[in-house]
């Protein structure tokens, strides 16, 4: 087996090959100072140093390759210029940087931006523009990849704008990485601060629309009992239902999806060939969706079989807005995750077979192939990883388990892993708060996707059936040995307990957490319930990455638990949809949030998209009406039960002339994998234009290049427990009673919690007057026995009136 270092880079850090502070020592000629407005020192390395490095620079870099630095007589102007060259690479880049000190490295200030410049030559299409910060308490640190600089035989001047400047940052280094066998020349470097930005404008709604945005619900309902939702290409919206947890609707084999169109407010149904109820679903690199498994049968009515999950894998087209079957997966997976990967493959794992067991099948889709690998074509550990197991792309190739899950327990462990699915292994992530109460919690990559830290909020247990929690975790995946760390709790909202909404209190929080990425850089959370299936809690809030505070919002009216979603639409309005509690019944309601940021005044407006087929290390050209302060793509939603893995909001940094706006696009397919993204336009108040879509290509436009992604060795040093393939099994022995619910009572589509809440009282008269509080109507015992005692007259009617007042 290959070591790490052999297939991925090692995390650079300022130690390896940097040279120290140039505080004393002698100088061979005076040093070169910033100009008034350019804020580096010595930007044309005319200023020699004590070592073969000129002052205020120094060597960099990390992995196994050959290279040489040379202060060339080779300049642009003046007489010297720097030479970074790497004769032979196996991993890893070579930089010179400006030195990591108080002496040479600009200030800079929180919430500004910088234009950035340099005149440079290359030999090689692996050379990109990488910035590092230094926090006031963590030190120096990377912050991010700025621009992939395109091959130059003359010299030629790449200039772009960074992001807004974190919280904590004082002052920042950065220069150009070459990651690929050829050299990088550069020389005159130049930092400027931007202007100052315009004033926000004046809020166009109430003072509290203004300060926490607005809920609509909308006049026409949805005409399917959808908990599937994702937004296509074309703007419109795929609603999936199947049999939309209704075994009636089982039974006759109807099964229906619509397509909502947010421009019209007008659904169209959609004739659906399964049950994809409880499926996967992703978007493919050409637009289309691929949904696999979904619902195969019921639970049966004694309880002693669970729900099974077919093979069966269909695509969605959004042009002819119809299905098609592909071939059979190698297992059934109701419930499987589905992660696209760097190179348009798909990888899923999870999930419950065709006899209601646990699958131990890692499923491949190959995007060269268009069809399901075989199962000896795909790498296997025999690992159960549970129902809608939150894995995320790292951008290395690898997937992180976040811990977000559906249905009880967690996976043994700490309830975290990385799993590498070169090397075959699964790597133990340490941290994560409570892992057994993390049922249907949500996790989230936060914006940028460079910044690789995961969000992982709130979570119950729907087979202890505790009140749900507040906790938060927050993982830095470009840490050497990455662990969560304890987040701000959960803002509390009200919680309908059966008698109306009452304020939260100790330390009640919620599952059923839906989580949405907002084009201002910010994660909108909301719904939620405090039980299995039971007492929707009405509370939202926004999330800001940079402060890592929650800010509580308007709350939506509509109750939003079990099986409902919440999504960005591609006008910046989120959407929330659908809510089906233990009673059976479902909520027809559709919701429209409109953030605080749609209220500012008139928007930005992406006036033209030269090319709306991009490829990676790419620089598009926008033109824009105004100002614009920053730009990303987000990947449509395809969201279900608490889970998008998927969703990732991506920077795209700025080189700005006027209303003419250059767009650097990552070189990394792994960061944005290939489909298509929402691209937003956003002003220097947070306020975005409408997206446009664009296409991003597969990994070919990279060969057609002969380049590379550049890759960092983040979470390089993992210290958890690691595992590789273990015996090979048919599958994991499953509960038929993991939904949580007890199929003695009630139809399928009915869940009569296996646990009640812990304040229930172990008797009949309590546990009937909590279903009656939840409108449970009435409930047929199935077969003889009453595990639960709700029939203690025997006459076949739980909670009838000769049960009541009974022990």
């Amino acid at each position: 087996m290959r070591t790490r270092m052999s297939r991925r880079p090692g995390r650079r850090t300022s130690a390896l090959l940097a040279v120290s502070a140039l505080t004393g020592g002698l100088l061979l000629t005076a040093p070169q100072p910033a100009s008034a407005a350019n804020l580096i020192t010595n930007p044309g390395f005319e200023t020699a140093g004590t070592g073969d490095m000129p002052y205020c620079w120094e060597k960099s870099g990390w992995g196994d390759n050959d290279f040489t630095f040379t202060t060339t007589a080779d300049a642009h102007t003046g007489t010297k210029a720097m030479k970074v060259e790497l004769t032979r690479r196996v991993d890893g880049d070579r930089k010179a940087l400006i030195t990591e000190s108080a002496a040479c490295a600009p200030v800079v200030t929180e919430g500004k931006q910088y234009d950035l410049s340099l005149w440079y030559k290359t030999t090689t299409p692996d050379a990109s523009l990488t910035l590092f910060r230094h926090d006031a308490t963590a030190g120096w640190q990377y912050w991010t990849d700025l621009k992939t600089l395109d091959m130059a035989a003359d010299w030629t001047q790449a200039s772009v704008r960074t992001p807004e400047v974190p919280a904590g940052t004082d002052r920042i280094s950065w220069g150009v990485s070459v990651y690929g066998t050829g050299s990088a020349t550069t020389d005159d470097y130049t930092m400027e601060q931007v202007a100052d930005p315009i004033p926000d404008p004046e809020c166009t709604g109430t003072a509290e629309e203004c300060a926490n945005g607005r809920w609509d619900v909308l006049p026409t309902q949805n005409p399917v009992r959808s908990m599937h939702s994702v937004v296509l290409h074309n703007g419109k919206v795929l609603l999936i239902a199947g049999s939309g947890n209704d075994p009636e609707m089982f039974e006759a084999g109807t099964f229906t999806s619509a397509v909502y169109d947010p421009e019209t407010g007008d659904y169209r149904t959609i004739p659906t060939p399964k049950d994809m109820f409880c499926a996967g679903h992703v978007q493919l690199k050409d637009g289309r969706v691929l949904v696999m498994s979904g619902n195969a049968g019921y639970p049966s009515a004694d309880g002693t079989i669970g729900y099974q999950g077919y093979k069966d894998s269909y695509i969605f087209d959004p042009e002819t807005e119809t299905y098609t079957k592909t071939n059979d997966m190698n297992d059934g997976h109701w419930y499987p995750s589905a992660t696209i990967m760097g190179n348009g493959d798909v990888v899923s794992f999870g999930g419950l077979r065709e006899d209601s067991t646990g699958s131990v099948t890692a499923e491949r889709w190959s995007d060269e192939q268009q069809k399901w690998l075989p199962t000896w074509q795909v790498n296997q550990t025999w690992s159960y990883w549970g129902l809608y197991p939150s894995m995320i792309l790292m951008q290395d190739g690898r997937l992180f388990y976040s811990g977000s899950h559906v249905f009880g327990n967690n996976i043994p462990g700490t309830g975290s892993a990385i799993y590498d699915y070169d090397a075959n292994t699964i790597t133990q992530v340490p941290g994560l708060q409570d892992k057994d109460v993390r049922d249907q919690s949500a996790s989230v990559l936060l914006p940028p996707a460079q910044d690789q830290k995961v969000l992982t909020v709130g979570g119950g247990n729907i087979d202890s059936n505790p009140e749900a929690n507040r906790l938060t975790d927050i993982i830095d995946l470009k840490q050497p040995n990455p662990a969560h760390v304890a987040g701000p709790p959960l803002p509390q909202g009200t919680v309908d307990l059966g008698n109306g909404p009452v304020p939260q209190t100790g330390d009640q929080g919620k599952m059923y957490v839906s989580t949405v990425l907002l084009p201002d850089g910010k994660v909108l959370e909301t719904g939620g319930a405090l039980h299995n299936r039971a007492n929707p809690v009405f509370e939202t809030s926004i999330f800001d990455p940079e402060t890592e505070t929650f800010d509580p919002v308007a709350v939506d009216p509509e109750a939003r638990g079990y099986h409902s979603s919440a999504f960005l639409l591609p006008d910046g309005r989120v959407m929330t949809t659908g809510d089906n509690p233990g009673n059976g019944s479902w909520n027809h309601d559709v919701s429209i949030y409109t953030p605080p940021y749609l209220l500012k005044g008139e928007r930005p407006t992406i006036t033209s998209v030269i090319d709306t087929e991009w490829t990676y290390g790419d620089t598009q050209r926008i033109t824009v009406d105004r100002p614009i302060a920053k730009a990303e793509l987000i990947r449509p939603a395809a969201v279900t039960h608490s889970s998008d893995p998927n969703q990732r909001f991506v920077d795209l940094p700025l080189s700005v002339d006027g209303n003419n706006v250059d767009l650097n696009v990552t070189s990394n397919p792994n960061l944005a994998p290939p489909g298509w993204y929402m691209l937003f336009a956003v002003d220097a108040g947070g306020v975005p234009s409408v997206a446009e879509w664009v296409h991003l290509q597969g990994p070919a436009a990279l060969a057609a290049k002969d380049a590379s992604a550049h890759v960092h060795s983040f979470a390089d040093a993992p210290s958890g427990k690691v595992t590789g393939p273990g015996r090979k099994r048919a599958s994991q022995p499953v509960s038929p009673t993991v939904s949580g619910c007890d199929r003695h009572y009630g139809s399928a589509n009915v869940c009569v919690p296996t646990a009640f809440p812990a304040e229930v009282k172990k008797t009949t008269s309590a546990r009937c007057d909590w279903l009656k509080r939840n409108d449970y109507g009435r409930l047929e015992v199935n077969g003889q026995d009453d595990p639960l005692r709700l029939d203690p007259d025997g006459d076949g009617i739980a909670c009838g009136k000769g049960d009541i007042g009974r022990r």
